[in-house]
């Protein structure tokens, strides 16, 4: 047995993401499928970035970490999606070892970055609501770069941390992984040892690094609810209220469909289930959120007009 489990260990230096193999003759329309995901989600964020830096009515802290926000999901679709297209595209559905735990490095800091810039954008309504009076002297430009920059730090340590205890591990087989990309609870099924102190070390952390942004994000929105309610005119909370409906439902999508993907119970019979509701938060929170602000935001609206003629007019000068 020890010989065995030795063999496994040397010989293991890939993976096969199986993904969607199950279901070959979707294998085309999923390529272009997840082809146009991918190409809307990058137009969108990346549209929304060049709007808050063009435009200076959108100089301000919300859409600073706006901004943020919409480089972070260009950042995530990136880390995910190319690999899986071109499985889709040649086939080829291996991964090495290293590809693997990078891919879930880059993911994983990528979503937990987003629970602290999803808190700070809370936060920033929460002052903006509920404390006008000193949201310009608490919102100055040094404390947004300190809390946009605290945000990818604290992403970054919170997986990095996670990843240090697995690089002492070795993988044992079998190398298949019943995912369409290299996620957490996939990987600590491969290791060799016995991974429940492994497995409660990483949840210990993980709650640590991300609870207080959740926890910080729903007292914020508590805090707003309220002093909302307590306005006297209906035009005036609806108008308090508008001011981050867009961010509320953000953070009700990501939040609420995280949550199922991981409190769902991981079995056989709820596997497939589990792909599903990691491609809406893997594809589609990416994909909604400029969406979501475009729609629902009429200074976004106004930015993108104005660009819009700007391009026009410099084309018929052309």
């Amino acid at each position: 047995m020890a010989d065995t489990r030795q063999e496994n260990q040397t010989s293991l230096t890939q993976f096969i993401l199986l993904g969607f193999g199950t279901l070959p003759k979707l294998q085309p329309l999923l390529f272009l499928l997840f082809l146009v995901i991918y190409l809307v989600t990058m137009a969108g964020n990346l549209l929304i970035v060049v709007l808050v830096v063009a435009d200076w009515h959108l100089h301000t802290p919300m859409y600073f970490f706006l901004g943020n926000l919409s480089c972070l999901e260009i950042c995530y679709s990136s880390s995910i999606l190319p690999r899986l297209l071109a499985g889709l595209l040649m086939g080829d559905r291996t991964i090495s070892v290293d590809g693997c735990i990078t891919q879930f490095f880059f993911s994983g800091f990528f979503v937990a970055t987003e629970c602290y810039l999803l808190a700070v954008m809370s936060y920033d309504r929460y002052l903006a609501i509920c404390k006008p009076l000193h949201y310009a002297t608490r919102m100055c430009g040094d404390f947004c770069l300190q809390l946009a920059a605290g945000s990818w730090i604290n992403g970054i340590l919170a997986v990095t941390i996670i990843v240090s205890l697995m690089s002492q591990l070795t993988f044992c087989g079998p190398d298949e992984i019943d995912h369409f990309f290299c996620e957490a609870t996939q990987l600590i099924n491969h290791f060799c040892k016995d991974m429940y102190h492994l497995d409660l070390v990483i949840n210990i952390v993980t709650a640590l690094l991300t609870l207080p942004p959740f926890v910080l994000t729903v007292t914020s929105y508590v805090c707003i609810i309220s002093t909302v309610l307590r306005i006297p005119s209906t035009t005036g909370r609806q108008k308090a209220f508008s001011t981050c409906s867009s961010h509320l439902t953000v953070v009700t999508i990501f939040y609420g469909i995280l949550m199922v993907v991981y409190l769902l119970p991981k079995s056989n019979m709820l596997r497939d289930l589990d792909k599903v509701f990691s491609i809406c938060y893997t594809f589609l929170t990416p994909l909604a959120n400029p969406l979501i602000y475009s729609l629902r935001n009429t200074e976004v609206k106004g930015a993108l007009r104005k660009l819009v003629r700007k391009c026009a007019g410099f084309s018929r000068i052309q």
